[in-house]
């Protein structure tokens, strides 16, 4: 299993968090809000249900500091919008 780390306004995977295999990244809004707007997942580690993970990771993050997410990323947009157990987060 492929550890997830807690970088600057993202979650990630890889050693660098510069240069990551695979991110999800976000922005605060206000006191209460965080922005996905981006989830990457390199070639070589695609396929592995890594960009999934990374929503869950994010999903997970917000619970615990109290916070809603407005994915303005496409692809967590449409993961959480179909996944029952993210909407007490979504925002919107």
């Amino acid at each position: 299993m492929t550890e997830i780390k807690k970088g600057n306004n993202k979650f990630y995977v890889g050693k660098d968090e510069q240069n990551p295999l695979g991110e999800i990244t976000f922005e605060p809004s206000g006191d209460n809000v965080l922005i996905v707007d981006h989830t990457y997942v390199s070639d070589e580690l695609r396929g592995q249900g890594l960009a999934g993970k990374l929503v869950d990771k994010v999903v997970t993050y917000a619970r615990e500091e109290g916070k809603k997410i407005d994915p303005t990323c496409s692809y967590a947009k449409d993961k959480m919008e179909k996944t029952p157990e993210y909407h007490d987060v979504l925002e919107g």
